[in-house]
């Protein structure tokens, strides 16, 4: 069987799992709906979280990201896994306990206002969208590569899928759904990781043969062999890192404390029965997040020795199969600079911006492209990052059956994440706009609908920032993370651990905090990408890292504006103590 044929019946096969238990689990109410009736084993939640976490940043772009950067590309997995330590200790047990339905019904109710819910949800919605836009950009890619059609159709595709589990089944059919993309992705993760790292090292385990030897007779160690392969070809060291001190150490806290302020995997906290449930979701969802993680560095060190063995100094009439397939969905290109139909890979940009191609063909066949080229580089190639994964077991010359499992793997890690941003929208505009502020009276059976005709726009938006993202999907999902951390954290923090934080202070700081960040971020990607080096950051700190400035702006905004103001009511400083307190706990005595 032809592997086409494979990816079809796979994908096709998966698609049916999902959208089968979607409707199996059809929500039949707003607790349903919301919070999965909040029922859901820990293990079972554990295991939907991580497919929830693990979005096409991780599954897709991440890996890709480790090959492209070496060293410097750690800080999304210091940052991405520390977090979830934050969220477990921290926030998880005792937003469990305040025990609502969603971020901003504890933003509105902790502090006493329906001005803080209403900016709560816009931040929400801010970092949702930021983040959907990754992801419906990672199902375009799997879609256009694997089903042989254009990115903006595979977006499209991508979105009806989603709306049918999404829409129909909500929390509950999420849930249950997402246990199953799990399942798919992380087998489609771990399978190429052990045929790749048995080829080039004789070690089937590629946590262990990343730091083996190359079973090529040369003696040399994988990361020793991709330094020098590396240094030989004008680029820097795969193992040294190019990012100052304190852009690495922003970038890290930011996805640290956004991963703890993310709307999306906040609410999976209300689904369980009770607060210690809470904090062991965390811990399994840890477990199941470290299987991927652990073995990310490996297929993105693996990633890079095959991609340059298998393309640099080959004539492109001789290109592997796997390159011109890329090649057909733009996301991989050949410039012949010097004329001889060879392609050399070296450090640098081949031309400027993303391929863009004649109707012509180049004289060895190649698809020609028009972009200005980089005069002083000689780089002939450029890939996509985020094609790395995806295009591992093709370039490894793995069997069909795992690159069809691949193509599986990656749309159950997309949709998973995309399907528990939606519902965050939707509950959003349904439950703390319509119900909480604005309709009070309105039905149970009113707010289900308008929690899926929102869930319906949002899909609708979410494709178009697909289709037109502002960035590879890893930076996309970082930017959301910013966000997170500049506007709702802080708020989240103090609202538990602090008595004295009031509605005005909270207020000041999230709005302080998300426009200073979306700020920063929108100048530097989208109004002037020109100036966006290390000379023109503020403190030397990147984009992806700024969010760490705007939570300290937050935390001081909001602090200064509490103390000019009126303390909270008695009753909610009450509020504050009870969610603190575990429950049967007495008062103190002296002994």
């Amino acid at each position: 069987m032809d592997t086409q044929t494979l990816i079809y019946i796979f994908v096709g096969l998966s698609f049916a799992l999902y959208i089968g238990i979607a409707i199996w689990s059809r929500a039949g109410s707003t607790k349903e709906f919301y919070v999965a009736g909040g029922g859901v084993n820990p293990v079972v939640n554990g295991m939907a979280t991580a497919a929830d976490w693990m979005s096409a940043a991780s599954f897709i772009s991440m890996a890709g990201l480790i090959a492209f950067l070496g060293y410097d590309a750690s800080v999304y997995l210091m940052g991405w896994t520390g977090g979830y330590v934050l969220l477990a200790l921290l926030l998880a047990p005792y937003l469990r306990k305040f025990g609502q339905f969603t971020v901003p019904d504890f933003i509105g109710t902790r502090y006493y206002s329906k001005t803080a819910r209403v900016v709560a949800v816009i931040c929400l919605i801010f970092i949702s969208f930021t983040y959907i836009a990754g992801q419906m950009r990672g199902v375009g890619i799997v879609f256009s590569r694997f089903l042989d059609v254009p990115i903006f159709w595979g977006v499209i595709i991508g979105m009806g899928i989603v709306f049918v589990y999404a829409v129909l089944g909500g929390m509950k059919g999420i849930t249950y759904t997402q246990v199953a993309q799990y399942c798919v992705l992380i087998f489609a993760y771990m399978v190429p990781a052990f045929f790749l790292s048995f080829m080039i090292t004789g070690n089937p385990i590629p946590q262990i043969g990343l730091g083996s030897q190359v079973n090529d007779g040369s003696g040399l160690y994988v990361l020793q062999k991709l330094n020098l392969v590396l240094s030989d070809l004008g680029f820097g060291q795969y193992t040294d890192g190019s990012k100052s001190m304190i852009d690495v150490f922003c970038i890290t806290l930011a996805l640290m404390v956004g991963t703890a302020g993310l709307p999306h995997v906040i609410v999976r906290f209300f689904t369980v029965p009770k607060a210690s449930d809470a904090r062991k979701s965390a811990g399994w969802a840890l477990v199941f997040i470290a299987l991927l993680y652990t073995t990310a560095p490996a297929v993105g060190a693996f990633a890079r020795l095959n991609f340059i063995d298998t393309v640099n100094e080959t004539s492109y009439s001789e290109a592997p199969g796997w390159f011109k397939n890329w090649e057909r969905n733009d996301l991989i290109a050949f410039q012949d600079k010097n004329g001889d139909g060879v392609m050399q890979v070296r450090s640098g940009d081949a031309f400027e911006g993303a391929p863009e191609f004649a109707a012509e063909a180049g004289p060895s066949g190649e698809r020609v492209v028009t972009n200005t080229p980089v005069a002083d580089s000689e780089n002939e190639v450029y890939v996509d990052r985020d094609i790395m994964v995806l295009a591992n077991p093709e370039i490894g010359n793995l069997p069909g059956w795992v690159i069809a499992l691949v193509a599986a793997g990656g749309l159950a890690a997309a949709l998973s994440t995309a399907a528990g941003l939606l519902l965050v929208i939707s509950s959003s505009v349904s439950h703390d706009l319509l119900k909480s502020t604005f309709k009070p009276n309105i039905s149970e059976k009113g707010e289900l609908l308008a929690a899926r005709v929102a869930a319906t726009a949002a899909i609708v938006v979410a494709g178009y920032l697909g289709i037109y993202p502002p960035g590879w999907v890893a930076q996309v999902v970082a930017f959301a993370f910013g966000l997170a951390a500049a506007s709702l954290f802080p708020a989240i923090f103090m609202g538990i651990f602090s008595k004295r934080m009031n509605k005005e202070g909270a207020i000041a700081g999230m709005v302080t905090g998300l426009a200073f960040t979306f700020g920063y971020i929108f100048y530097f990607k989208l109004a002037n990408p020109a100036a966006n080096v290390a000379e023109n950051w503020l403190f030397g700190v990147s984009p992806e890292g700024i969010g760490v400035v705007g939570m300290l702006l937050n935390f001081i905004v909001a602090i200064a504006v509490s103390k000019m103001t009126a303390s909270p009511p008695v009753e909610i400083r009450k509020l504050v103590d009870s969610i603190r307190v575990p429950r049967g706990a007495g008062e103190a005595h002296a002994h």
